[in-house]
C-alpha cells in the first residue's frame, strides 16, 4: 500500500484539525484546582491549546496543521492552517501556557504524551516557521526538562496502550532539539527494555488501547540500538510470525472505544518501521494502514478530533527530522 499523502487527502485531514483547534467545547481538562481562582474556562487556562477536546489533542492538531502546511504550501488549506497557527502561537498565549505549567500541582501535567507531542510540534515548526518555533520554545524547554527529569527518576516503564505509555513518548521525543533529553532517552531505553524477551503480543490489545505496548517498545529500540544489536534483540523479543490483525472499533461514537481506529494507525507506522529488520511485517503494516485510514472519516467528533494526526503521522514518515 502507498502511504504517501496527496493534496486531496491532506486537505481532508487538515479540515478535521481546522474544525477543532479553536472549538472549546466539549472539553476534558486534566486540571488541578488550587483555589477558586483556578475555576476558569479552557480558553483562559491554556489559551494556545484549548480546543480539540483536550490539551494533547489540541497540541497535535497544531502539529498536523504545521506538517501539511509545510508539505503542501501552495494549497488553499495551507494558508488557512498557517493563519490558525499564528493565531494560537503568540507570545501572550505561550506566556500563559508557561505560567499554567509552572503553577503548583502541575508537575505531571500531560506527562508524557502531551509533552512529547509538544516537542514534536516544535520540531515541525523549526522546519517551516522559525518565528513560531521561537515563540513556542519556552514551553518546549519546560516539556523537555520535565520529560528528562521524569525519565531519570522513573523506576520502570509504563507498558499500557494509552497516553501514559513510556516507549511511545520516548520515541516522539527522540526527534526533539534537546541533546541532553535525547541522551537520557537512549540510555534509559536500554535500562527499561534491553533485557526484554518474549513480548506478550497475544495479550494485545486491551479494550481501549490506541497504542501497542510491544510494538512501541520495539520501534523505540529500533531507533536506539545499532542495527546488528537490534536485529538480535528483535528476534528474541517479537514472535515470528507476529500474531496481530487489524482491529475494529466496537463503537466509533464512543470516545474510548474509538481508540481502536487509532491503534490500527499507530501499529501501521510502527510495523512499517520494523519491516526493515523483518520484511514480513510490511504486509501487516499495509493491512493495518488500510483499516486505520478507512476509519478517519470525521463522522464522530470522538475520533475526528485526533485520528487525523495519526493518519498524517503514518503517511508522512521520513519528513519530520530537522536537517
Amino acid at each position: 500500500m502507498n502511504f504517501t499523502l496527496d493534496h486531496k487527502t491532506a486537505a481532508r485531514f487538515a479540515r478535521l484539525a481546522l474544525d477543532c483547534v479553536h472549538r472549546e467545547y466539549p472539553n476534558k481538562i486534566a486540571h488541578v484546582l488550587s483555589g477558586e481562582a483556578d475555576v476558569r474556562p479552557p480558553r483562559e487556562l491554556t489559551p494556545a491549546f484549548y480546543g480539540c477536546f483536550d490539551w494533547h489533542s489540541a497540541v497535535h492538531a497544531h502539529w498536523l496543521l504545521a506538517r501539511v502546511a509545510r508539505l503542501f504550501p501552495k494549497e488553499a488549506f495551507a494558508a488557512e492552517a498557517s493563519a490558525v497557527l499564528a493565531r494560537s502561537i503568540t507570545r501572550e498565549n505561550i506566556a500563559a501556557e508557561f505560567r499554567y505549567l509552572q503553577a503548583a500541582g502541575r508537575l505531571a501535567f500531560e506527562r508524557p504524551y502531551g509533552l512529547a507531542w509538544l516537542l514534536a510540534l516544535g520540531t515541525e515548526l523549526r522546519l517551516s516557521d522559525f518565528r513560531l518555533a521561537a515563540t513556542l520554545l519556552p514551553l518546549e524547554i519546560i516539556a523537555a526538562r520535565r520529560l528528562q527529569e521524569w525519565l531519570e527518576k522513573l523506576p520502570s516503564p509504563d507498558r499500557s496502550g494509552q497516553h501514559f505509555n513510556t516507549a511511545f513518548a520516548m520515541g516522539l521525543a527522540l526527534d526533539s532539539a534537546f541533546p541532553k533529553l535525547i541522551e537520557v532517552i537512549q540510555r534509559r531505553a536500554r535500562d527499561f527494555y534491553l533485557a526484554d524477551r518474549d513480548a506478550p503480543v497475544s495479550y494485545e490489545p486491551s479494550g481501549e488501547d490506541f497504542l501497542s505496548p510491544c510494538l512501541a517498545e520495539a520501534d523505540l529500540m529500533r531507533r536506539v540500538l545499532p542495527s546488528q544489536e537490534f536485529s538480535a534483540w528483535l528476534s528474541a523479543f517479537l514472535p515470528d510470525p507476529l500474531p496481530l490483525q487489524p482491529v475494529v472499533s466496537a463503537d466509533p461514537s464512543d470516545g474510548k472505544l474509538a481508540h481502536a481506529d487509532g491503534l490500527n494507525l499507530s501499529r501501521a507506522w510502527m510495523l512499517a518501521g520494523l519491516a526493515g529488520a523483518r520484511p514480513g511485517l510490511a504486509a501487516l503494516a499495509d493491512s493495518h494502514a488500510a483499516a486505520g485510514l478507512a476509519a478517519v472519516t470525521g463522522e464522530h467528533y470522538e475520533g475526528g478530533h485526533w485520528l487525523g494526526t495519526f493518519a498524517v503521522y503514518l503517511m508522512t514518515a521520513g519528513t519530520s527530522r530537522v536537517p
